[in-house]
């Protein structure tokens, strides 16, 4: 390199990592190849926080997660081919969990693309669909440009992934770059940073319906943490005394132990769906109404009016008709709504309506107690996450793999404070995100926020080798193995629709993930006494030097493996998931 008062002469390379430098990025994951090899030259140089990771999908995971804490974009590379592609399942979480991300791809050389390279596919292509942009940088001399529109579009609007497709000879020819030109735009630095106002008209609208309505409910989604809408969100469910449902993606969006908190809503529920059943207005806030949140478009009563609050327009009467649209950001929606409504007494039965969720919260918690304190071996699912309940901090984060640890996870785990206390990838919901979420999650948090995993033994099969990152990164979470020696969710189903003993592929072999564990220099506690399950929470909170494996031996009974109140009498229509 060579500089001046004006110019740098640099690679392409070098261009790259001092960009995401003035983007002030978190770790960066990523495993190299000769494509990109000065751009990792310059991380060393420049001190850049790049970590070697062993699967470029767990790379993609780690950084979501990272992102999901922090709010800020995550970052992730791989070299061309086979890495790029390996990064697909990872980017297509981001990209439908609205999740801020980018990625940058090493590609084949220009001067010799299509002449059967090494490696080389149609990674462009194949990459396109599976994030909110695809830039191809053609010319070293707009890098920095270029990289400055990632994260723009990344964190814009509702936010996503954004790869950047860097050819080799872009990344290794030199250019003269002007000092001024590696700079970045502090708009763009985290999730909504730029925010816009719903039409002053349609709040009016809402109001409106919202100030006559006498039993009203809010369901709120993700997006309600991708805002940080957490205060509006309290402030008009305290002022207007509203219930508050969430999805798996929403928890947190108050306190589970609140007084208006519904709990989740859609194919698992506490007592959410009978509130909803008996609502008079639903203001849906950042949720898409999915399939899982309207428990295949089932869920919504007809004739109740609808207010969407939604980022996104287009997502807008998608599913579910809406009388009022609210195309906005949700914080400042919520804000400019209870601006907008009377001051003064509430309608009368709002009263009723509002107080009879702790009651009924209550009454399911005494119905629930034959899982939540269960001493039944192998060990119920439900006594896991009541023990993690009691033992977790409100500041503490819970991030569960795809699969039914997300839906065991999402039922009954409860958020003590608002905010993002619970991560479920369910974008995509991809098992294998338990370990590398957790990863990328406990080093967004800091070490005085302690992080816990949930992943079945399947999901940690596929995503075993990250723990080895984990203790090299000293990301030192607690990582609970749902061990029950099968694909569980997968029997379950096969036990629901085929009945008992119909089971085909999905049965795992015994295995001892805490010896495993043990063997890639992390601690690993093997549990099968329910009543000792506490205290290997608690050794492996108060662990903070390695990494610590749980190996919980949980149930093999598939006729309990799904976490539904009323999984042990579960029908299942040919054609239909009971998630």
């Amino acid at each position: 390199m060579s500089a001046s008062n004006t110019t740098l002469t640099i690679t392409g390379g070098e261009a790259l990592a001092r960009m995401l430098q003035a983007h002030q990025v978190g770790p960066i994951f990523g495993m190299g190849g000769f494509q990109l090899l000065p751009f990792y030259e310059a991380c060393r140089a420049l001190g850049l926080k790049h970590h070697l990771i062993n699967d470029e999908r767990c790379g993609t995971f780690a950084a979501d997660a990272w992102a999901r804490v922090s709010n800020r974009p995550g970052v992730v590379d791989a070299t061309l081919g086979p890495g790029a592609t390996n990064l697909v399942t990872g980017l297509v979480e981001s990209l439908n969990a609205g999740i801020p991300l980018v990625a940058i791809t090493g590609d084949a050389n220009r001067e010799h693309a299509w002449k059967n390279m090494t490696q080389e596919a149609r990674q462009v292509e194949i990459l396109r669909p599976a994030a909110k942009d695809l830039i191809r940088v053609e010319h070293t001399k707009r890098i920095p440009e270029l990289v400055r529109r990632a994260f723009a579009i990344a964190t814009s609007g509702r936010p996503g992934p954004v790869v950047l497709d860097v050819p080799e000879d872009v990344c290794h020819g030199e250019h003269d770059f002007a000092a001024d030109e590696i700079w970045a735009d502090p708009g763009t630095l985290m999730a909504q940073a730029r925010r816009t106002r719903p039409d002053p008209v349609e709040v009016e609208r809402a109001a409106a319906l919202l100030a006559r309505a006498r039993r009203p409910v809010l369901l709120v989604g993700g997006g309600i943490h991708v805002s940080g809408a957490h205060d509006a969100l309290l402030a008009l469910a305290e002022a207007q005394n509203i219930p508050v449902a969430h999805t798996m993606s929403g928890k947190g969006a108050i306190a589970c132990t609140h007084r208006l908190s519904l709990g989740v809503f859609g194919r698992y529920s506490r007592i959410a769906n009978d509130f909803i059943a008996q609502a008079d207005l639903l203001v849906v806030v950042g949720c898409k109404l999915g399939e899982i949140a309207t428990k295949r478009f089932s869920l919504m009563p007809a004739g109740v009016p609808v207010v969407h609050i939604e980022i996104v327009p287009e997502e807008i009467g998608r599913t579910t008709r809406a009388d009022v649209a609210l195309a906005a950001d949700a914080r400042l929606a919520l804000a400019d709504l209870l601006m907008a409504l009377p001051r003064g007494a509430l309608p009368e039965e709002r009263a009723e309506f509002a107080g009879a969720v702790a009651p009924r919260m209550a009454a399911w918690r005494v119905g629930a107690a034959d899982r939540l304190e269960s001493n039944e071996t192998p060990i119920n699912v439900g006594r896991l996450i009541n023990e993690l309940n009691i033992a977790m901090a409100a500041d503490d984060i819970l991030v569960a793999d795809g699969g039914f640890a997300g839906h065991w996870g999402g039922l009954l785990f409860d958020t003590k404070a608002a905010g993002r206390h619970f991560i479920a990838d369910r974008g995509f919901a991809s098992i294998g995100y338990g370990a590398p979420g957790a990863m990328g999650a406990q080093m967004a948090a800091g070490p005085k926020r302690r992080v816990v995993g949930l992943t079945g033994d399947g999901g940690f099969n596929m995503t075993i080798g990250e723990i080895e990152t984990a203790r090299r990164v000293g990301a030192n979470y607690v990582l609970c193995v749902f061990n029950n020696g099968a694909s569980g969710y997968v029997k379950a189903l096969q036990h629901a629709v085929y009945g008992p003993g119909n089971y085909q592929s999905s049965d795992l072999g015994e295995t001892d993930y805490a010896a495993a564990a043990r063997a890639f220099g992390c601690h690993g506690v093997r549990v099968e006494d329910p009543g000792k399950l506490g205290a290997a929470i608690r050794e492996g909170l108060a662990n903070t030097g390695t990494p610590t494996i749980l190996d919980v031996i949980v149930t093999r009974d598939p006729a309990r493996m799904l976490p539904g109140v009323d999984n042990r009498t579960l029908r299942v229509e040919k054609g239909d998931r009971p998630v």
